[in-house]
C-alpha cells in the first residue's frame, strides 16, 4: 500500500488546522492576521527609518515577523500582544538570540494602559482597535517621533483624505488636528495568515508642531455637529433647532461662568462687583451664530479645510459660543 506523501510539518493530514500545521490558531475576532511577505515587511521597516538608539513600541506583534526585523535596527523593542499565546510564541522565537535582551513583552490591552516611554512606534494594528490607538498615540506625551501603522485600508485613506473627497470626515479632521498623516504603501490580502477579507494599507503619522491649545473635547463636539450632516450648507447645520438649543446651553453656562470669575477677580481687586446681566434669548443667539457664519454661510462642511475649520472654532470661541458636550 502506497503511503501519501508528508508535508513539510510532518504530517499527513493537509486539511488539518491551521493551529496543529505550523503553530498556534490565529483568532479573527481578535484582528489576528500576521504579516508574513518579507517584502512588505521591510518596507514597512525602511519607511519607518529607525534610528540605532530608538525604543519602539509594536502593537499586536503576533509570532514576531514583524518584530525580528525591529530588532535588528532599534535599541530597543517594546512589544504589546493581547493574547498570552501569541506573546510566548514570541518569546520563544528570540530565546537564546542576541535580541532578547533587546525585547520587553508586555502582555495586555494597549488601550487600557499607561504606555512606557517609546522614540517611535511600528503596528500591524488590529483592526477593531485602530481608531483609539491612533488617537491614543496622537495624545501620547511626549509623542513619539512618527508612528508607522497598518490599517484597513479604508480607514487609512480617511486618515490622508483632502477637503471635498468622498472619504474626508470627522476621523481626517481630527487625526490632521493632532498629526500629519502620509499614505505609504497598499498591501494585499495576500501577504496575511489569515488573509483579511479587505485590502490595508500603511500610514505614517508625525506629530504636528506647535501641538494645538484647544481641548480635544471642544474640538470634537464641533466637527462632530459639522460633520453629522457634511454635505449641508453651515447656515442650515448651525442654525437648526436642535443645534440652536445645544449652542444656547452652553452659552448660559459659559456666560455663567465667566459672570462667577468677573466676580471673583472685582472682590479680591477690591472693586464694586457688576451683577447686571444681559438678557438671554434664543434670537441673541442665533444673531451669534449668524455673525460668525457671515460671509461663509452658504460653504460646505465636507469643503473646509482644517485651517477653515480652526478660524471657525475661533469665531464661535470668541463669541462665547462652545460645543463640548
Amino acid at each position: 500500500m502506497k503511503r501519501p506523501p508528508r508535508t513539510r510539518t510532518g504530517t499527513t493530514n493537509d486539511n488539518a488546522p491551521y493551529s496543529k500545521r505550523i503553530g498556534p490558531k490565529f483568532t479573527k475576532d481578535k484582528g489576528q492576521h500576521i504579516l508574513k511577505n518579507p517584502l512588505a515587511i521591510q518596507s514597512i521597516i525602511d519607511k519607518s527609518c529607525i534610528k540605532a538608539t530608538d525604543t519602539v513600541l509594536e502593537v499586536g506583534p503576533g509570532t514576531g515577523n514583524l518584530t525580528v526585523k525591529l530588532l535588528e535596527k532599534a535599541k530597543k523593542v517594546i512589544a504589546v500582544e493581547l493574547d498570552p499565546r501569541l506573546g510566548a510564541e514570541l518569546i520563544k522565537r528570540v530565546q537564546n538570540t542576541p535580541y532578547q535582551k533587546k525585547l520587553q513583552l508586555i502582555i495586555g490591552d494597549v488601550i487600557k494602559m499607561d504606555l512606557p516611554y517609546f522614540d517611535l512606534c511600528v503596528s500591524n494594528t488590529p483592526y477593531q482597535i485602530s481608531s483609539p490607538l491612533l488617537f491614543k498615540l496622537l495624545a501620547h506625551d511626549p509623542p513619539p517621533r512618527a508612528s508607522v501603522l497598518m490599517f484597513q485600508r479604508e480607514f487609512a485613506l480617511r486618515c490622508v483624505a483632502q477637503p471635498g473627497d468622498e472619504l474626508y470626515s470627522r476621523l481626517t479632521v481630527n487625526c490632521n488636528m493632532y498629526g500629519v498623516p502620509r499614505h505609504i504603501m497598499k498591501v494585499s490580502p495576500n501577504c496575511f495568515v489569515p488573509p483579511p477579507q479587505v485590502d490595508s494599507s500603511v500610514i505614517r503619522v508625525e506629530p504636528r508642531w506647535p501641538r494645538p491649545q484647544i481641548p480635544f473635547s471642544e474640538w470634537d463636539g464641533f466637527v462632530r455637529l459639522i460633520f453629522h450632516r457634511k454635505n449641508r450648507m453651515l447656515r442650515k447645520i448651525f442654525l437648526d433647532t436642535s443645534a440652536l438649543k445645544l449652542i444656547e446651553t452652553n452659552y448660559r453656562v459659559w456666560r455663567s461662568l465667566e459672570s462667577q470669575r468677573r466676580m471673583d477677580q472685582a472682590t479680591q481687586e477690591g472693586q464694586e462687583v457688576d451683577t447686571d446681566m444681559d438678557v438671554i434669548d434664543s434670537a441673541v443667539i442665533r444673531g451669534l451664530v449668524e455673525e460668525c457664519l457671515e460671509g461663509i454661510e452658504e460653504e460646505r462642511g465636507n469643503k473646509l479645510s482644517l485651517e477653515e475649520l480652526l478660524a471657525l472654532l475661533l469665531k464661535f470661541n470668541e463669541r462665547g459660543i462652545h460645543f463640548r458636550s
